[in-house]
């Protein structure tokens, strides 16, 4: 009976595939996109509570860019850490505020609701109970059905790689929770690895970093901020003024921060992270070492935005290494691209 449903969801005529909704849910952002209509929403994973009132009031963008302003009934929360749900009850109201936002808008002239399903990722060491809560939190704000598949093969397929093609590829996705590391081939990954200090973690390092040096303390957005505007791996350096709290007298205190301060607050981080690659050859199968040196390392990530870094990695592994174009999108773009052969997504999705 169970093999009859999926064949019957692998060969449905159009009208009940229709409306297909697809979901990057990181760490620092989360990405809606429609069937046929691309990418609707992209928007900070934060929301505020308020606690006096037990009710959510502030969401994505807004929620963010109120971090560490907020009066103490006022709590701003992340629902997600490292890649899986951390605040179930957060996380599904954030996503009933996103489809409203998103989704929901485009059936508003409609009686009747459409029924939707949903393709959603997760990270490829997430546990069984950590993807059940994926897909019990999408079913929560009306989705009918749930795909799940790991994000590596996501991510490699935004890459515009063949994740079918028996020709193996190492991808370092540089997200905000997580370093994923991985060589996928074959339709699966041959090997990975996940290391956790990423984008947010390197913002504590910053704060560690300028408070320790310049007896300075910042909130977590300055030192995003930071690390967004000043942190390069060319031979540029800039220079910015940021204001933050005086160690010695709790005043206001202004400080000038060199693309070289983070560069020293970050290397140690950057270090673990190209050893990691390292690691990740070094144990992988011999036969696929010839065609990673051919093809080289794809970067991808927000923080495979930072300029240079192509050029960094390449020096520090003897590797030829490049960043894809829109590197922020490339999960999303990976699953929309997945999702339109319906025999491929069945065979990537996982059973849970």
């Amino acid at each position: 009976m169970f093999n009859f449903i999926r064949n019957f969801q692998e060969f449905k005529p159009s009208i009940f595939k229709g409306y297909e909704i697809y979901f990057d849910l990181g760490t620092a952002s989360t990405k809606i996109a429609i069937k046929d209509k691309g990418i609707v929403l992209r928007e900070p994973t934060y929301l505020g509570l308020n606690t006096k009132l037990k009710e959510y009031i502030f969401f994505g963008t807004e929620a963010k860019s109120i971090l560490g302003k907020t009066p103490d009934f006022i709590k701003i929360i992340r629902p997600i850490v490292n890649g899986v749900i951390s605040d179930f009850d957060a996380q599904v109201s954030l996503l009933k505020k996103f489809m409203e936002q998103s989704v929901y808008i485009y059936f508003n002239n409609q009686l009747i609701k459409p029924g939707m399903q949903a393709v959603a990722i997760v990270p490829s060491i997430s546990t069984e109970i950590e993807q059940k809560a994926v897909q019990e939190a999408l079913l929560k704000v009306g989705l009918s059905h749930v795909f799940l598949i790991e994000k590596p093969l996501a991510t490699a397929a935004g890459c515009n790689l063949n994740v079918f093609s028996h020709q193996p590829n190492l991808i370092v996705d540089l997200g905000g929770g997580l370093i994923e590391i991985f060589i996928v081939g074959s339709g699966g990954i041959i090997a990975q690895k996940t290391i956790k200090n990423a984008g947010d973690y390197m913002n504590k390092l910053i704060y560690n970093y300028v408070y320790l040096k310049y007896g300075l303390i910042l909130g977590e957005a300055t030192c995003e901020s930071l690390k967004i505007n000043l942190l390069n791996f060319t031979n540029t350096e800039n220079t910015t003024t940021i204001r933050g709290k005086s160690l010695e007298s709790g005043l206001p205190k202004s400080v000038r921060i060199k693309t070289s301060d983070i560069k020293e607050a970050l290397l140690t981080s950057f270090n673990q992270i190209t050893d990691g690659v390292k690691e990740l050859i070094e144990t992988s199968p011999p036969e696929i070492l010839d065609e990673l040196l051919y093809r080289g390392i794809i970067l991808t990530g927000g923080l495979a935005n930072i300029k240079g870094i192509d050029s960094f990695f390449a020096n520090e592994i003897k590797i030829d290494s490049y960043c894809i174009h829109n590197v922020q999108d490339a999960t999303i773009n990976g699953i929309i691209k997945l999702s339109k052969d319906y025999r491929n997504l069945h065979k990537l999705s996982i059973d849970i």
